[in-house]
């Protein structure tokens, strides 16, 4: 029997198939047992033999290897019944299908011509030598071969059908995906020039205006702190400009993350507040987007820190390992709001935006907080670095502990 999916049409036909050849059977059985019949019990062990057999290929079908066992022990119960019964001859009809179906051409063929001839010369010898004795074997096997050449091009047109339904079910799938692709891509136009149009263009004019407060106040007390905001007014013009290009951040310019991580640390220090960047392990070239997805999540938690904790210290750690790279940010401020952090996700859109970078790029994140001791920690899977030598194994890589980076610096604050 054939393993493949089967049309309604080849079920029924299989099923047919399945009574013709029980019925067959019971036909040669009941016979073998009316008054007169030779050999009546080793023709019904036989028959019941051929039967469960015939049935058991049903189990087999899934084992391609195991049907040419099946058919020929099949064979071999028919030819057994040929011999001990002169009505075995007819199961030669369902074993035509068999042959014609399971077997390659043209031996498929050559195994029907065998079955016709046996069936012919059982017949012969059991109730002597007539034309129709050679003609129904004949034209049975001739029905046969038709039926099995019209079901095997039917399933050849199911198989090509089939195809070209899952070719039709692929191509509205990608024109689909085309098609959100081309509105994802048509909202970040949109978005890009509104971003252009407001946030790039006031970032713009706020460095021009404080670049003109430096010429026109050049001894002003607060000189340095101007000079600062216009920094930062540029890089985040860079990275407002970047976003627009969907380019890399601006920190990582021309940068490697430890510097683009230090930079970011620098720019957070002021009068009462200190900060100190820690690198554990040994640094390695990441993949862009785990790079960029570490400078954003720097950059927003940092931030946090700077406009709601009211830290004292914040201490930013970057630790390299075998098998991953994690980021910790730990300050002693105030702490996070209990019902910004019970709300997950939804509490805070600096938190929401950490937890989906991290997730986008198949890491971990988690928040710990209390008044003096807030902590904020994201790791990322990373292949290891083939190129490391053994002198790796001489240098201390092992992150510090969460207790001794929050006895350091904890820190909390009400992140939005």
């Amino acid at each position: 029997m054939h393993s493949s999916p089967l049309t309604p049409v080849f079920a029924t036909l299989r099923l047919g198939l399945h009574v013709l050849m029980a019925a067959l059977a019971a036909v040669v059985a009941v016979r073998a047992l009316l008054p007169g019949a030779a050999h009546p019990l080793p023709v019904v062990l036989l028959t019941a033999a051929f039967l469960i057999t015939y049935f058991a290929g049903a189990c087999l079908a899934r084992w391609p290897v195991a049907m040419p066992v099946w058919l020929g022990s099949l064979t071999l119960l028919w030819l057994g019944l040929v011999v001990a019964a002169p009505d075995a001859g007819y199961l030669a009809f369902g074993l035509f299908f068999l042959y014609l179906h399971l077997l390659p051409y043209p031996w498929n063929l050559a195994a029907v011509a065998a079955a016709t001839g046996v069936a012919v010369v059982g017949f012969g010898l059991h109730r002597g030598w007539a034309l129709a004795g050679v003609v129904g074997p004949v034209i049975g096997a001739a029905v046969a071969v038709g039926i099995g050449l019209g079901y095997q091009a039917l399933f050849l047109e199911s198989v090509e059908r089939q195809r070209l339904i899952d070719e039709l079910l692929s191509t509205r799938a990608v024109l689909a995906e085309r098609e959100r692709t081309a509105g994802k891509l048509a909202e970040r136009e949109r978005l890009a020039r509104e971003i252009h149009d407001t946030v790039a263009q006031g970032l713009s004019s706020i460095q021009l205006l404080l670049h003109a407060v430096e010429r026109a106040a050049p001894e002003h007390p607060a000189l340095q702190q101007i000079r600062l905001a216009r920094t930062t007014a540029a890089e985040n013009l860079a990275d407002t400009r970047g976003l627009i290009t969907e380019s890399a951040p601006a920190a990582l310019d021309g940068q490697s993350l430890t510097q683009a991580l230090a930079r970011i640390c620098k720019r957070a220090e002021a009068p009462g507040r200190t900060t100190r960047l820690v690198v554990e392990g040994v640094p390695q070239r990441l993949p862009m987007p785990i790079e960029a997805a570490l400078v954003r999540i720097t950059q927003g938690m940092v931030a946090n820190v700077v406009q709601h904790a009211r830290a004292s210290r914040m201490r930013v750690t970057l630790t390299y390992t075998e098998t991953d790279i994690s980021l910790d940010i730990v300050d002693d401020g105030i702490g996070i709001a209990p019902d910004v952090l019970d709300r997950g996700s939804t509490g805070s859109f600096g938190l929401s935006a950490m937890r989906t970078r991290v997730e986008q790029q198949g890491g971990t994140s988690a928040v710990e907080s209390e008044p003096g001791h807030t902590a904020v920690t994201v790791s990322f899977p990373i292949e290891s670095d083939s190129s490391r030598t053994d002198q790796d194994d001489d240098i201390g890589r092992t992150p510090a502990s969460r207790s001794e980076i929050a006895s350091n610096s904890h820190a909390g604050k009400d992140r939005s």
